[in-house]
Order: C-alpha cells, then structure tokens, then sequence
C-alpha cells in the first residue's frame, strides 16, 4: 500500500522542524482540553456544587489515566528512535504491540474504577452536597476509559513517526460534536430529558468513542505511515519488558502529578465548596494556558527520539536549547497576560458567583508569572524522555511536587495567616525550583553521556 510521505526530522532546520511539529499538537491538546472546559462552562449554570462535583473528580481521573499514558508515551518514543533509524518493520511491530498492551490494561482501569468510584471520592473529601454527583460523574468517566486510551495510542504513536495533523483534525470533529452533546445531554431539549452532571460524563463518553474507532481503523489500514496487524499483536515478553522500563517511568512521573493534584483537593476542600469551585476552575484555564508547553515537549520528545536514533545526539540537543528557550519566554509573555486579564476569563465562567470569580483570579495571578518556568520545566522533560529515560523526568516530578509543593501549601495554609491563598503561592514556589534542578541536570551534559556508553535500542 502506498503510505504517505514522512517528513524527515533528522536533518533541515530545527525551529522549521519544531514548529511543524508543535502547532498541530498544541491545537489537539487545547482542542481536547475543551472536553473539561465546556463542562465547567455548562455546569456552571446548573451552580456550584455541580462544578465542585465535577472538579473533585478530574484529578482522580488524571491519576487513573496517567497509568496508562505513560506507557503510550513509550511506545511512541520506540516508534520515534525506530523511524530515525529507518526501520519501517519495527514502527510497525512495536505500534501493534503498544495498542494490544495499552487495550487491556485499559479494560482493568475501567472496572477497578467503576466499582471504587465511591471510596474515591470520599477520600478526597467529597462533601454530603456533592458526593453523589462526584461519583455519578466518575463512574460514567469510567466506562470511556478504554476509547480514551486508544485514542491516545493512536495519537501517540502518529506523534512518534511525524504525522501530527491527522490527530488533530479527529479531535476537531469530536470537540465540536460535544459542543452540541454537552448541552443537550446536560440540559435535554424538548421530549429528551437532562441528565445533569450524568450527561456531561456522558457526552464526552460517546465522542471518546467515535475518535477511538476512527483512530484504530487508520492504524489497520496502514496508510498514514503506520500499519498494525493481529497476528503481531501477541504478547512479546521481551518487548513488553522494554516498553515497562520507559513507560513506567513515566507513568509514575505523570500520576505523581496527578497524586499532587488529589491531596492539593485535600486540602482545597477543607476550605468549602466556593474555594473548591474556584481551585477546580482556576486549574481547568490554567491547564488551558501551559497546553503550549506541553505541545512543545511533546514535539521535543518526538524530534529528540528521531535524531537518536539516528544517532545524532549534537543535534538532538540543539533541538532542546532552542525548545527551551520558546517554551520560557513564549509562556512567559501568556502568564503576563494572563495576570492581567484574570477577573474577565474567570467571570466568564460563573458569571453570577462573585467570592468564586474573585478566588480563582487570585489563583491565576499568583501562579501566571510562572508560566515560563512551567515550560522549561516540561521541554526538557520532553528531552529526557526523548533520549529514553523517563526517570529524570520522574524524579524531578517528585522533587517539584511532593518535595517541594505539597509540604509548601499545607504549611502555609494551615500555619499561616494565608490560608487558601496559601495553597495558590505553592504552584510558582514549585515551578521555580523544579525549573531549576532539571535545568542544571540538563546542562550537566550528564544524559549525553549516558545516551553515548549505550543509548535505548528497541530490536525486532
């Protein structure tokens, strides 16, 4: 079968290279961030205690899903070093083995969550007003686990051999889908009868699917430069050794932040539903705003794993200095203006709650002028696990958050006369030093070295 053409990150210019890259991938991660936003739009006009229930559920979620992103993260470093080393045969193989391992790992996810669903929420502090629906939320979240996952299997391996756009038009469909689902679902329309937060979970639920679907049929089909077949689709031990020691990595590096994220709503709840609503908001536009970050580390991963497997290390690293510096001084200029326009974003958002739109713009000023450090922070993560070890990133993740964030807002919350506002002055304390610490690691040079005496070779 005829495939399309791959464009060749290995050589030509860098910032042509990144930004190629980059854009598609920032647009997919914003578009699919509007899954959460346009329910905290619409869910804002049922009151607060929907919008809390809702946000009590996000970071359990992100936990649950980090298990399984991190181990798709692997597969599409593979994938990147084997298609810098031109071996077609192995994008291939280990595509197929990446969507088998990533399938029923998300099936044990589904049912483990589903029937926990009750005890999670309680143990984030889910209040009588809002634990049914919390674990109404959840629990219908849940049954999407699997279509969600292999979505991000798709979009993954896509990212690994270059073909970045492809993704982003089927998230474009499904987001625009759940424009009209959400509100119908959430609300009803004539005979159809609203379901409230059910609906919203719902919704997401149903466009979760259709991209699963479309993303797997591209994969067998095999014409956008990757095909995956059954029969390599039989449990490889060895291979799947090797995709656990990156992937594992990883996964904890990513539920460490999503287990920050759950004791920070510890805490967050303590304080009552309105600074719940406000953190839950506050997160939601924020994850908005570093989505830039994360697109460029998820290109600088993509670009650096190419050129390994090249073996063009030099290159690999001008690719994270000049990531680097994007990242920095373009979330640097975002965060400024962010601080200024704080009240209008949040108001937009509960328009008729004024302690929360005052509570989350305060969230947003006090952590907006860390956004360039944010992004450092996440592109040379992206290098890190680029070049194959995802324990740096994940050490560094334990440093910033458990080491340094966690012990940071409980102190000044609860020893302080801050009090919330203490929880706020934890995210820029934390994004500064963990910017700091994986910036000396990086200039160390000390990764090159390790990637010099034997660098990551995936072998079929």
């Amino acid at each position: 079968m005829k495939q399309l053409k791959d464009r060749n990150l290995t050589q030509g210019s860098i910032l042509s290279s990144l930004i190629n890259l980059s854009v598609p991938i920032i647009l997919a991660n914003a578009l699919q961030s509007m899954y959460q936003l346009i329910d905290t739009f619409w869910l804002g006009r049922l009151g607060v205690n929907a919008v809390a229930a809702v946000s009590l559920s996000f970071p359990i979620l992100f936990l649950i899903l980090s298990l399984g992103a991190g181990l798709t993260l692997a597969g599409s470093v593979i994938v990147a070093q084997a298609k810098g080393a031109k071996n077609q045969k192995n994008v291939n193989y280990s595509s197929s083995q990446t969507v088998v391992v990533i399938f029923f790992l998300s099936i044990l996810l589904s049912f483990v969550t589903y029937h926990a669903s009750e005890p999670l929420m309680r143990l984030v502090g889910a209040g009588p007003e809002i634990l049914t629906e919390s674990v109404i939320y959840f629990k219908y979240s849940s049954f999407g686990f699997v279509f969600l996952f292999m979505f991000f299997v798709f979009q993954s391996l896509m990212r690994g051999i270059g073909n970045v756009w492809l993704p982003m038009y089927i998230v474009l469909g499904t987001v625009l889908l759940n424009l009209v689902l959400d509100p119908l679902f959430i609300f009803g329309y004539g005979s159809f009868e609203g379901m409230g937060v059910a609906g919203a979970a719902i919704s997401s639920v149903i466009t979760q699917g259709i991209s699963a679907v479309i993303g797997m049929i591209i994969l067998f089909k095999g014409k956008r430069g990757i095909k995956i077949k059954f029969p390599q689709m039989k449990w490889d031990f060895k291979w799947t050794k090797q995709m656990f020691a990156i992937g594992i990595p990883s996964s904890l590096e990513q539920s460490t932040r999503a287990g920050a994220m759950t004791m920070l709503v510890v805490l967050v709840t303590s304080f009552g539903s309105e600074v719940v609503a406000a953190y839950g908001i506050g997160v939601r536009i924020l994850s908005l705003i570093v989505i830039p970050a994360l697109g460029f580390s998820i290109a600088t991963t993509t670009l650096v794993g190419q050129n390994i497997g090249a073996n063009q290390i030099k290159r690999a690293e001008k690719v994270g200095d000049l990531s680097a510096k994007i990242a920095f001084f373009g979330l640097t200029g975002v965060g400024i203006l962010l601080f200024v326009f704080a009240e209008p974003i949040t108001a937009f958002f509960v328009p008729n709650d004024p302690q929360v739109i005052k509570e989350s713009a305060l969230f947003i000023k006090i952590m907006a002028p860390s956004f360039g450090l944010l992004g450092l922070q996440q592109v040379l993560n992206g290098v890190f696990n680029g070049a194959g070890f995802t324990q740096i990133s994940l050490l560094i993740s334990i440093f910033g958050l458990w080491m340094i964030r966690f012990p940071v807002a409980f102190l000044l919350s609860n020893n302080t006369s801050l009090d919330e506002v203490g929880l706020w002055w934890s995210f820029p304390i934390s994004n500064f030093l963990a910017a700091l610490v994986g910036f000396i690691y990086y200039k160390t040079g000390h990764w090159k070295g390790m990637l010099v005496k034997g660098r990551h070779q995936i072998s079929k």
